[in-house]
């Protein structure tokens, strides 16, 4: 199978899989750059000589300053806790378009607050700038990866849905390398720390504009009862005519779907909350999309994005400057391995087995660093160059970093962005997104005290949790590549276990397509057969004539 080849749930067009739809996601995905930048920025900030002496760290106790940190770190999480709901009712009555619009407005706000801080007026803009910016990425990692996952042809959903998780990581490059950058060419001064921060702004200017070049999701506007602008907003994003066969097929799959909503659940606003608490079936994905993201946070990465300087200090790296080029490099391997996630993995390997075998790999490098700093003890016998044996703790850092990149980085936003019906998709991606942010917000919260409390213990700890991710994920979670939006109902029923779920259901989906193909067929012979009769008829008549 070559790199990008396609796992196709019926006959597809090559038209389909065009530059409309891949610019379109592309747009909205770029959404995830703001969020890569700041869990990958913050920390190598906060820790620059011109930013601890401008706010007077020195002067501080140990304790007082990781306080300090963990709360400018966190409010930014706190925001998006609460932006991740916003999100339902612009997601469901303004749509995912002028949501995201107004979410990219809320964050350029909030990121503007930021620069206004100084020793002078203290870190009270900081907070409230931080709580704004959280709010714009919390709404807009709502809204983001469920337009990916509306509008994508089923055999590169993944891939489309992975466009978030590829901009999440350009950010993050640029967000640890630009402190690095900043300390080496740059005086130590208040322009340089307030460098990285004015940068935020330029992501989030760019996708407040590139909104408004792309069209809104059809199925969100299906749901609307926008008909016609949603068949041919459809049209546009797959290149063909009304008329053709596969548009047909898939206005029909959404009409039975949301025929199928209206009658079981509703359309309205607070139908999905009623489903929610009395459809088990829509309760189960509920709760297992949140507790993916706590599985996802329970790897220990946002510990590793917050506070990089903090871990590879507890792996034996000294200075700042060497800090933040590890942090830099770390970067670099993310980006790279997401590449590979992006074109082949997420639409071949499946989601299932990455999560699994992601967590395994990831849990064995997390006991080997805990090992090395039990037994080396790094922190006590510092040195300013790596031993051989911290040179081995950092291989397998990057190790988990390839283990844990094309698995849990990612793969929960895809699972979480198709796995529900169209109705329920926008308040249970909230629900996600919010539990993301919340444990997110945990870890940023008390990882500086963790470390000064457990040392190498919260390598254990997460090395650990990891174990227990891969066996959740085993008994709960079926493999959903290959499956259209409107089939994924059927994939999580209690019918057949989870590791069958997929193959029964796509060859279901692939009879139904091919039911539905004999019907169209047969419905436009008996047509031409009688239109045939007509003009035969007709005929007859000009001759008596």
């Amino acid at each position: 199978m070559g790199i990008l080849s396609l796992v196709e749930d019926r006959p597809t067009p090559k038209c389909v899989y065009n530059w409309r739809i891949y610019m379109s996601t592309f747009v909205v995905a770029s959404a995830a750059i703001m969020i890569g930048y700041d869990s990958a920025f913050i920390g190598g900030t906060l820790a620059l000589k011109s930013f601890t002496t401008e706010f007077e760290f020195g002067k501080m106790s140990t304790d007082h300053v990781n306080l300090l940190k963990a709360n400018i770190v966190s409010c930014y999480q706190a925001g998006a806790f609460f932006g991740a709901f916003f999100a339902y009712p612009a997601g469901h009555f303004l749509g995912r378009r002028q949501g995201l619009a107004i979410f990219a407005t809320v964050f350029t706000l909030g990121a503007g607050l930021m620069l206004g801080c100084t020793r002078e007026r203290g870190l009270g803009l900081m907070y409230g700038g931080r709580v704004l910016a959280g709010i714009g990425v919390g709404g807009a990692s709502n809204l983001s990866p469920i337009y990916c996952s509306e509008v994508a042809p089923p055999a590169i959903r993944g891939r489309l849905v992975g466009l978030y998780e590829l901009s999440w990581q350009i950010g993050g490059l640029v967000g640890f390398w630009i402190n690095y950058g900043v300390d080496q060419t740059m005086p130590s001064n208040h322009e340089q720390w307030i460098v990285p921060f004015a940068i935020q702004l330029v992501p989030a200017g760019l996708m407040f504009v590139g909104v408004w070049f792309i069209k809104e999701s059809p199925r969100w506007l299906f749901s609307r009862s926008r008909r016609e602008l949603a068949i041919k907003n459809l049209c546009w994003m797959r290149n063909l005519p009304e008329n053709h066969i596969y548009i047909q097929e898939e206005v029909h799959a959404i009409d039975v779907a949301l025929e199928n909503q209206r009658t079981t659940m509703g359309l309205g606003f607070w139908q999905p909350f009623k489903a929610v608490f009395t459809q088990k079936k829509i309760l189960y994905r509920f709760l297992l999309g949140g507790s993916l993201f706590m599985w996802q946070n329970a790897t220990g990465i946002n510990a590793i994005n917050y506070y990089s300087p903090t871990v590879f200090k507890s792996i034996g790296v000294t200075g700042t400057s060497s800090s933040l080029l590890t942090t830099g490099v770390f970067g670099v391997v993310k980006t790279v391995v997401t590449l590979v996630w992006l074109f082949y993995l997420i639409d071949n390997f499946g989601r299932r087995r990455l999560l699994m075998y992601g967590a395994l790999a990831g849990a064995v490098c997390m006991y080997y660093i805990a090992a090395y700093i039990a037994i080396a003890k790094p922190a006590s016998h510092p040195t300013a160059k790596l031993t051989s044996g911290g040179m081995s703790a950092m291989a397998f850092f990057y190790l988990w970093t390839v283990s844990y990149t094309p698995s849990w980085n990612g793969t929960p936003w895809v699972l979480n962005s198709e796995m529900f019906d169209q109705n329920v998709r926008t308040l249970a991606q909230a629900w996600a997104a919010s539990c993301n942010w919340l444990f997110n917000f945990l870890i940023a919260r008390f990882t500086p005290q963790m470390f000064a409390a457990m040392g190498y213990g919260v390598y254990l700890f997460f090395a650990t949790l990891m174990i227990l991710a891969a066996i959740y994920v085993f008994f709960l979670v079926p493999e959903t590549k290959g499956i259209p939006l409107e089939a994924m109902d059927r994939l999580f029923s209690n019918e057949f276990s989870k590791r069958k779920a997929h193959a029964i259901v796509l060859a279901e989906v692939k009879e139904q397509e091919r039911q539905f193909r004999r019907d169209s067929h047969i419905a436009e012979e008996k047509i031409s057969e009688e239109d045939q009769y007509v003009e035969t008829v007709r005929g007859k008549h000009l001759d008596t004539v």
